[in-house]
């Protein structure tokens, strides 16, 4: 059953404070949480591969056992012990142990709720060319939602609008917050439209699909694929 635009109007409210809300409180915790999953996930993986791949090399090997110890002690939510640790891979040239502490230690600031620090430290990383480019995007996104409660619509599209494609890892997190930001600006067709190629793409994790079927329904758009599209989906 369609909302009347009444009811459209209220909900899109509703959205919106419970986006600056989670935004300015909690950042990552209720939107775009599978993020974290991933990162805390790759830098278990990630340690793994890296003290395999420098076992032979002395210096590597240091650093791959410091790296090791940091990411278990975080697993232990023992952030004290792990700072000493990430500070040195931080300054570390190896690019590959570097960003690994630097999103760990962005990852212990903001878990205090210091956003200011933790978005410091992501900003840098984004602009960090010896970083690969997918690991400055999500970086980029992750600084955009700590600091989104204090950004004007047009900064978060200015942002995010070139990783909010379909071709980028990230699009479903960069899409919703570039969506939100246009329904802000009065472009609800643009946003429902994102939402909708969200909602339609193979890739993005499915509560963000499931999101995005429901907003782009809210702002006209029907997003709900017939049975071709599900037998191509398929």
């Amino acid at each position: 059953m369609a909302l009347s635009p009444q009811s459209n109007e209220a909900f899109l409210r509703e959205v919106d404070e419970e986006l600056r809300k989670d935004q300015a409180l909690h950042v990552w915790q209720n939107y775009g949480r599978w993020i974290i999953g991933a990162v805390v996930a790759g830098l278990i993986a990630f340690a793994g591969w890296l003290y395999w791949q420098s076992h032979s090399d002395g210096r590597r090997g240091e650093e791959g056992e410091k790296l090791k110890a940091a990411v278990k002690a975080l697993n232990e939510n023992k952030a004290q012990e792990a700072e000493a640790p990430l500070k040195e891979l931080a300054a570390s040239s190896s690019a590959g142990f570097s960003t690994t502490a630097r999103f760990a230690q962005a990852d212990t600031l903001l878990a205090k709720n210091d956003l200011k620090g933790g978005a410091a430290i992501l900003a840098a990383i984004a602009a960090d060319t010896g970083v690969p480019q997918e690991f400055r995007d999500l970086a980029l996104i992750r600084q955009t939602a700590t600091e989104y409660d204090s950004l004007k619509p047009d900064q978060v599209v200015s942002r995010l609008g070139g990783i909010a494609v379909k071709d980028n890892p990230w699009f479903g997190s960069a899409g919703e917050m570039v969506a939100i930001a246009q329904i802000r600006m009065g472009k609800r067709a643009e946003a429902g439209k994102l939402y909708a190629e969200i909602s339609k793409t193979n890739g993005v994790p499915q509560p963000i699909r499931t999101r995005a079927l429901q907003m782009a329904g809210v702002l006209g758009v029907d997003a709900v694929p017939n049975d071709g599209e599900d037998k191509k989906a398929k």
